[in-house]
């Protein structure tokens, strides 16, 4: 695209993920991310009625009189976008390529999080980092993120996501929301992912073009280049044996991502760039909503 068409598109998603925001996401996206963590105020002298578990024993000790510890809500939130930015995000077998999809879903978190006074930064990554956009507050940093995100010409083809997940917690000094929007077509990430929803609330979203999970039943044999590796890939789809060894191998993946990503107690958003976006991070507001008010 060239600027005026970026310009454009930038305009189409805020106007669209800025209505949905309005509507329906700034809500949930308080009450399922707000009042997570409590921060330390002050301490005042001890009246009937207080929690006793609040007593600050130091002070008491020292007064000769109970004190008890005050907290307040941590109110502001650092969210952070990481989104693979590789070769395979240019791949769309519908009008929409799955990096469009993610420029949609990240704008939907960064105006969530404009609407709630929290900062929001991105992280753009391939098997390197590509681009670090510092966490900020602003209508402006808001679409600049979008624009990035629709703009940014990589220089790698390749993904790392262990190594995305690495910088984000080098540069995350305090506890945050880290969304890292993938097709997870990379190397082993475990001990990232892990160590990462340890530090973090971790929101995996996957994006799968539906030709990544079966290949269509067609008289032809396709010729196309692997957009990752630069190498040939050839696919029969007139043969159901090779189209059936695709979908097992692809379903394998599948599997072996999700172990990792259930095995860190992590809840994944899953897209299919066909589809509208809003749907699955509606859905999964509602469940992470629901889950905790059990």
């Amino acid at each position: 695209m060239n600027t005026a068409e970026i310009l454009k598109k930038v305009r189409q998603i805020e106007i669209k993920t800025g209505r949905l925001v309005s509507e329906t996401f700034s809500g949930q996206y308080q009450s399922v991310f707000k009042g997570r963590g409590i921060e330390f105020s002050e301490v005042r002298e001890y009246v009937p009625g207080d929690d006793v578990r609040t007593i600050d024993w130091n002070v008491t000790a020292r007064a000769n009189k109970p004190f008890i510890k005050r907290y307040i809500e941590e109110r502001e939130l650092t969210l952070m976008i990481l989104c693979d930015v590789s070769a395979s995000q240019a791949f769309g077998s519908s009008s929409k390529p799955k990096s469009e999809a993610a420029a949609e879903l990240a704008a939907m978190f960064a105006f969530s999080a404009l609407k709630n006074s929290d900062k929001s930064g991105l992280l753009l990554f391939s098997d390197k980092p590509e681009l670090y956009i510092p966490p900020r507050k602003g209508k402006n940093h808001s679409l600049r993120i979008i624009r990035e995100l629709l703009a940014y010409a990589p220089k790698s083809r390749g993904t790392d996501v262990a190594m995305a997940l690495r910088m984000a917690n080098r540069v995350m000094k305090r506890s945050g929301i880290v969304i890292l929007i993938s097709d997870f077509n990379a190397p082993d990430y475990t001990r990232e992912v892990r160590l990462t929803a340890r530090r973090h609330d971790l929101i995996p979203v996957v994006i799968t073009d539906r030709f990544e999970r079966s290949l269509p039943a067609a008289g032809a044999l396709l010729v196309s280049e692997d957009l990752e590796t630069g190498g040939d890939f050839t696919a029969d789809l007139a043969s159901p044996g090779y189209r059936a060894a695709y979908e097992k191998e692809a379903a394998g993946r599948r599997a072996a991502m999700e172990e990792v990503l259930r095995s860190s107690g992590s809840d994944w958003i899953d897209i299919d760039p066909a589809l509208p976006v809003h749907g699955p991070v509606e859905k999964f507001f509602r469940q992470r909503k629901k889950f905790k008010l059990l």
